[in-house]
C-alpha cells in the first residue's frame, strides 16, 4: 500500500537546498506528489512543503535521523509527517456555530483531522458533542479555579493524545503559561479582522460604526490576546440594511469559515511559522 508523508522545512536561503531535498528522497526510494516553496527576499529565509509517497514501509524516525546531515548542512529547521489525522480537542463555551461546522466537516471526511473531544467550561453544547460521538468534558471556570481548570486542560491534552487544540469561540482569555504551553498548537477564531471591535457585542459595534464588510480571524494562540500569527481571514460583504441581529449571523458563517480553513490548513502541515507571522502553503 502506497503511503504519503509530508517534510516542512525552513532555513536561510542559499543555493541547492531543493537539489538535497529531492536527491534524498530519492535515495530514499520516495515520490514527489506535491513541493512548494517560498522564498521571503527581506529576511532571506526559504520554506518548503513537500509531499511524497512511498510504496515500502517508511520509519518517521529513521527517515528523521537518516536527514538530519542534510539538514546540518543548511541549518533546517525541519519536520517529517505522515499520514495519520492528527488528533483535536475542541473548546466552546456557549456559542456552537464554529462546533457545528468542524463535527459536519469531520463526519464528512474534508476536514483533515480527527476530532477526539470536547471540553466546554458550560453544559450548553453537550448534546451537540454527544450526538456526534464525542466525549463532552465539563470544566469550570471562575476566577478562582481559572489555574487548576488550565492544568485539567493540559491533561486532557495528554489523556486524549491531541495534537491540536482549537478555540471554536471559547470566552475565556489562556494565561501566559498555557499559551507557552501550547505554542504552535492552538488556534482561536477572532470575530473581525484584528484587532478590530475587540470586547462585548462586537456586532454591535460594527453596527455603530457602519461597517461594510464583515470579517474573522483564525491565529496562533499567544500571551498577547488576539495577537498571535494569523492563518487565516474570511470577509464578507454587507450594506447599511444589516442590523446588528443579521450582522451576527454573518459573521457567524465568516467565523465557521475562516476557522475550518485554519484548521485543515493546520492539519495538512500547510502552516509554518514566521515570526509573528506565517507562511501558508495552499
Amino acid at each position: 500500500m502506497t503511503q504519503t508523508f509530508t517534510l516542512t522545512l525552513s532555513c536561510a536561503q542559499r543555493p541547492g537546498i531543493v537539489h538535497a531535498v529531492s536527491s534524498f528522497l530519492f535515495e530514499q526510494n520516495c515520490d514527489i506528489a506535491e513541493h512548494q516553496q517560498f522564498d521571503d527576499t527581506r529576511s532571506d529565509a526559504f520554506f518548503l512543503r513537500t509531499s511524497f509517497v512511498s510504496a515500502e514501509d517508511v520509519d518517521i524516525e529513521r527517515l528523521t535521523a537518516e536527514f538530519g546531515s542534510v539538514a546540518a548542512k543548511f541549518g533546517m529547521t525541519f519536520n517529517f509527517n505522515g499520514s495519520d489525522l492528527p488528533r483535536v480537542i475542541v473548546m466552546v463555551s456557549k456559542m456552537g456555530h464554529c462546533l457545528n461546522d468542524l463535527i459536519f466537516r469531520w463526519r464528512a471526511g474534508n476536514l483533515g483531522a480527527e476530532l477526539v473531544a470536547v471540553v466546554s467550561n458550560h453544559e450548553v453544547l453537550r448534546p451537540m458533542a454527544e450526538a456526534a460521538g464525542l466525549p463532552f468534558v465539563h470544566v469550570p471556570v471562575t476566577p478562582a479555579t481559572k489555574p487548576q481548570a488550565e492544568a485539567r486542560l493540559l491533561e486532557l491534552v495528554d489523556e486524549f493524545d491531541a495534537d491540536l487544540v482549537v478555540l471554536a469561540r471559547y470566552m475565556q482569555v489562556l494565561s501566559d503559561d498555557a499559551c507557552r504551553a501550547l505554542r504552535g498548537r492552538a488556534i482561536n477564531i477572532h470575530h473581525s479582522f484584528l484587532p478590530g471591535f475587540k470586547g462585548a457585542k462586537p456586532y454591535h459595534q460594527a453596527f455603530d460604526r457602519g461597517v461594510k464588510q464583515v470579517g474573522a480571524t483564525a491565529h496562533y494562540v499567544t500571551p498577547d490576546l488576539d495577537e498571535g500569527p494569523i492563518i487565516e481571514q474570511e470577509v464578507i460583504r454587507i450594506d447599511h440594511s444589516f442590523d446588528p441581529a443579521r450582522l451576527a449571523t454573518v459573521g457567524q458563517d465568516a467565523e465557521a469559515l475562516a476557522l475550518s480553513r485554519a484548521v485543515r490548513w493546520h492539519c495538512e502541515n500547510r502552516v509554518l511559522l514566521h515570526g509573528h507571522r506565517t507562511v501558508v502553503f495552499s
